[in-house]
């Protein structure tokens, strides 16, 4: 067993995988060398000669799966990266201090369960149980209080939002907040 002509038999395919998982040439190529390193320092443990090409695929399979967790563990992640910028999260809190009002301006049943799911964070299915009402009854009313709270936003501000569902920029309309 040859490193050399395993490499020449298999390199292609192994590439070919690579390209299947991931889409950067770049990370690919890198991707390769490395499965050849680790090749390079395994290869003695390989049993058989039938075992090279399971084993091969299975390497860089793993190869892949390390790659996407270093990748995702990753936390120098520059402004750029981000679909989002530093403007939105400062429209994100100037409408934050009005959501807990708009909350309690609600009709109380619907401000109580507003209250429990979005701003303390209870499951649906929790509250449900502790009310003694159906789940799918909580989720209905969960839409209703959110739309209800939608059309306090709307009749007090100008939403623009992104593609997301996210607010990238409001605007006061003339008269005022009344419960912000």
């Amino acid at each position: 067993m040859n490193l050399e002509s395993i490499w020449q038999e298999y390199s292609s395919g192994l590439r070919s995988f690579l390209y299947s998982r991931v889409s950067n040439e770049a990370d690919v190529e890198d991707l390769l060398q490395e499965v050849l390193i680790k090749t390079h320092k395994n290869l003695d443990k390989v049993s058989s000669p039938e075992k090279i090409k399971p084993w091969l695929f299975q390497l860089t399979n793993n190869t892949v799966i390390d790659f996407y967790r270093k990748k995702g563990r990753a936390r120098d992640v520059s402004s750029a990266d981000l679909w989002y910028e530093e403007d939105d999260v400062v429209v994100e809190q100037a409408l934050a201090q009005c959501v807990e009002p708009f909350i309690r301006a609600l009709p109380k049943k619907s401000a109580e369960l507003l209250i429990a799911i979005d701003l303390e964070g209870q499951s649906q299915k929790v509250y449900a149980e502790n009310a003694g009402i159906g789940y799918s009854t909580v989720k209905s009313q969960v839409q209703r209080g959110r739309a209800k709270l939608r059309t306090l936003f709307d009749d007090c501000c100008s939403l623009t939002l992104d593609k997301h569902g996210n607010v990238v920029e409001y605007q006061s309309k003339s008269g005022g907040c009344e419960s912000c």
